[in-house]
């Protein structure tokens, strides 16, 4: 037997599909007999109600769309446990899509969004993206909130303090006697990466470091292009520290570093903006500028509720602080 409807419960009840509507709801309108007749033979035939079959009729579905970049990042994963407890206790259930940085998916789930009965969207932007058109037009037809990644047009967002995060990683790595102190870049054309650089060139200035422009490298997302480049970094230009702005690159400069047996933190120091639960455990432990991520995602979450109860709703965007957490990577002695 197929999906039970709320026609095929009228039908066996002999009762419209308005009562039994209603009746489910436990609406005032019904009496308690037929409430509970109505109850009996639902939970008899094991009736589940449609959220978007609902939806259609109110127009609105209780859904509402999630666009990450990835998941095995750790930010990302804790970010979408933040959303998914707020969105939980407003009873609504999350759809989740994956552009594994590609803003060609990108554009494509969010066309696709428009055809669908979703109420709202949380999306972080993929990192490859020269043309935003797609989320201009999202957002005049979409209650849409950004985190973490965002771009010049975003109206509503969460954000890190990225600028001020990679400024003190920088900072941290000249106390530690670092001169020639190197970023990695993979977020070129974004608000959170141009933050991130520009808070790096902030802390060389103040630290009266000349800047190298053959230290600061940009990634992409091909592995292989990254590690050909780290390969160069550490073989020619030999910096003393590094910043990565996003975990993934140091993770790459610890296989690169453990080829060409270069130490950590004798030979170069790292830091990165991670999440990584086992951050500690590396050897050396990895310094981190850990992100509040389940935080980003609570928060950009709430925004869109409060967005989706009052359409004048006028949301403040966020800025949550990072915590730099000192460990062996940048010579700290962790106890």
């Amino acid at each position: 037997m197929g999906e039970i409807t709320i026609r095929q419960l009228a039908e066996t009840l002999k009762l419209s599909t308005a009562t039994v509507s209603k009746a489910l709801q436990n609406s005032h309108e019904i009496s308690e007999a037929t409430k509970g007749r109505v109850f009996e033979l639902a939970k008899s035939l094991n009736y589940r109600p449609n959220p978007f079959a609902r939806g259609l009729r109110r127009h609105k579905s209780n859904t509402i769309a999630v666009i990450l970049p990835e998941i095995a990042d750790n930010f990302f994963a804790q970010a979408i446990n933040g959303i998914e407890e707020m969105a939980r206790q407003q009873g609504y259930h999350l759809i989740i899509y994956l552009s594994h940085d590609s803003s060609e998916r990108e554009a494509f789930f969010i066309n696709d969004l428009l055809g669908r009965y979703v109420d709202g969207l949380l999306i972080s932007v993929s990192f490859d993206g020269i043309d935003f058109t797609h989320l201009d037009e999202i957002q005049g037809k979409l209650p849409t909130v950004f985190f973490d990644r965002t771009y010049s047009g975003s109206l509503l967002h969460v954000t890190n303090n990225d600028f001020e995060s990679a400024y003190q990683a920088t900072k941290h790595l000249f106390e530690c006697g670092c001169r020639q102190i190197s970023f990695l870049s993979i977020l070129q054309g974004l608000e959170v990466g141009n933050q991130r650089l520009q808070g790096y060139l902030s802390a060389l200035q103040d630290c009266g470091l000349m800047l190298n422009p053959s230290l600061i490298i940009n990634c992409s997302n091909n592995k292989d292009d990254n590690q050909a480049k780290l390969q160069h970094l550490m073989k020619v230009i030999k910096p003393d520290g590094i910043v990565s702005s996003v975990e993934k690159l140091a993770k790459l400069c610890y296989y690169t570093c453990n080829d060409l047996g270069i130490t950590i933190p004798g030979d170069v120091k790292i830091v990165s903006f991670s999440n990584l639960d086992s951050a500690s455990l590396l050897n050396p432990s990895l310094t981190t500028i850990t992100q509040p991520a389940y935080e980003i995602g609570k928060q950009a979450a709430t925004m869109l509720f409060k967005v989706l109860k009052n359409n004048n709703y006028e949301a403040e965007n966020m800025v949550l602080r990072s915590e730099l957490i000192k460990r062996q990577s940048t010579n700290v002695s962790v106890v």
